[in-house]
């Protein structure tokens, strides 16, 4: 069933005509229907300058980067600009009022974004410097705009009230398909009748090509509207994460759970709050890049996934999955169901480590995660898995064997870092050179000692 793009943008439905194009982005769209408070800046995430805010039907409030949403993505769901948050009244809202009064603002062009991720953060809470990570100022500076934001008081959770739209199974427009299967069943149909379109979820990576390469893709198959890869639960032996569920949903997940504290807070540094409120596990791993954060920790941890196909399911350990550089595992039409992240056991030792020039929403030059399960004074088994070194993530045999049997001490984790030094082949480009990544990883790995000693923790 073919339909019209149709979601709610400031409270009220729009439908937009025949033959849209369900891959231009929700920022170009926005330009172009004289909605211009929503700026673009960088076209590819980085600069907040483009945020709005997804308004779920939980009453939470995501903010995104427009710039990367196409407007197929956005099918069914709800959507509030800068231009949305005047009372009826056309007052400011009280968000606006605070960076004004705070003198939050000079040229003005990276305002709007702000406000709106300040208004996001008035429901869903946390620390205010971790909220701004994903909006550059590059004039005012941070402090009036964290005046402002401490002025704003919190919101407490309301449902959405927003009418429901049609569903569609497909939009069409001219030389485009955009697919939204509503199952897993129709997901695998869909992608064993398409198997050159786009598997679309989140767009972090993919609306890249839309946004700055300006390509439009004959097919896309979106998969944000299939419960199967939407479902994330705890289970006794760990954490069983659909494919299409997002970092943010993960993060808040893994921060309530047991034994993933560390893999938390990598999460916190994995892009800004816009980019994990629509990046996924199942795209990182999809798209197989040498740099995708969560890598080394499901390496490190063991993680294996569920591959749906015409021939059934079947599982394989994510170490197994990756093959090389953005080379994977998938058979021709299929897809990634769900990962499942085992729970570390009472007692071992987990550490998710990375190097970047900026502390925040920075790609990754070192990622290195460690999983120790002890026995006692020595540790028993190890499992060390590095990223942003090479081609692809990958564990490192070497140090695993130097740490394992080998007394918790020091001494330990030197002969294991020197391993690591001796076995990777780093990369040299734009964020590190080969030298910086080799000795980078090794350092990391004897820190480890400190973070982890009796001594350093009393």
């Amino acid at each position: 069933m073919s339909a019209t793009i149709a979601f709610h943008l400031n409270g009220e439905p729009r439908h937009l005509p025949p033959g849209t194009s369900p891959t231009t982005t929700l920022l170009d769209w926005l330009r172009g229907a004289a909605l211009t408070g929503t700026k673009e800046g960088c076209a590819e995430g980085d600069c907040g300058a483009c945020t709005v805010v997804i308004e779920a039907a939980d009453g939470s409030r995501v903010p995104v980067n427009s710039c990367l949403l196409m407007l197929g993505q956005l099918h069914g769901r709800a959507v509030r600009t800068v231009e949305g948050l005047r009372g009826p009244d056309g007052a400011p809202h009280p968000v606006q009022t605070a960076m004004a009064e705070c003198h939050a603002t000079q040229c003005g062009f990276c305002t709007p974004g702000i406000v709106m991720t300040a208004w996001a953060h008035a429901r869903e809470g946390g620390d205010p410097h971790e909220a701004l990570a994903g909006n550059l100022c590059r004039c005012t500076g941070y402090r009036p705009i964290l005046d402002a934001f401490a002025r704003i008081p919190a919101e407490p959770a309301a449902p959405a009230a927003a009418p429901a739209l049609p569903a569609a199974a497909r939009l069409d427009a001219p030389g485009q398909v955009f697919h939204h299967p509503a199952t897993l069943a129709e997901l695998v149909a869909t992608r064993a009748a398409h198997p050159e379109a786009w598997l679309l979820a989140g767009g972090t990576d993919l609306g890249l090509r839309v946004s700055e390469h300006r390509e439009q893709p004959a097919e896309v198959i979106c998969l944000l509207d299939v419960p199967e890869l939407q479902a994330i639960e705890a289970e006794p032996g760990g954490l069983r994460v659909g494919a299409a569920v997002s970092y943010r949903q993960l993060l808040a997940l893994c921060a309530a759970e047991p034994g993933y504290g560390p893999l938390a807070e990598l999460l916190r540094r994995l892009g800004s709050r816009q980019i994990r409120g629509m990046g996924t596990l199942g795209g990182n791993l999809g798209t197989a890049s040498p740099i995708g954060d969560a890598l080394p920790p499901l390496l490190a941890l063991g993680a294996t996934l569920r591959l749906a196909g015409p021939a059934g399911e079947r599982e394989m350990p994510v170490q197994d999955f990756l093959l090389g550089y953005r080379r994977n595992a998938l058979r021709t039409a299929e897809v990634i169901r769900d990962v499942f992240l085992p729970r570390p056991p009472a007692g071992a030792l987990l550490a998710c480590e990375k190097l970047s020039r900026r502390y925040d929403q920075d790609i990754t030059a070192v990622g290195l995660s460690v999983l120790l399960h002890l026995d006692g004074g020595r540790i028993a088994e190890a499992r060390v898995a590095h990223g942003g070194l090479a081609a692809t993530a990958a564990r490192a045999p070497g140090a695993e064997a130097a740490l394992r049997g080998a007394p918790f001490a020091q001494h330990s984790f030197d002969a294991a870092a020197a391993a690591l030094e001796a076995e990777i082949a780093p990369l040299s480009d734009l964020r590190a050179s080969a030298e910086y990544r080799r000795l980078g990883a090794g350092n990391l790995l004897r820190r480890l000692w400190w973070r982890f000693s009796p001594a350093e923790a009393a």
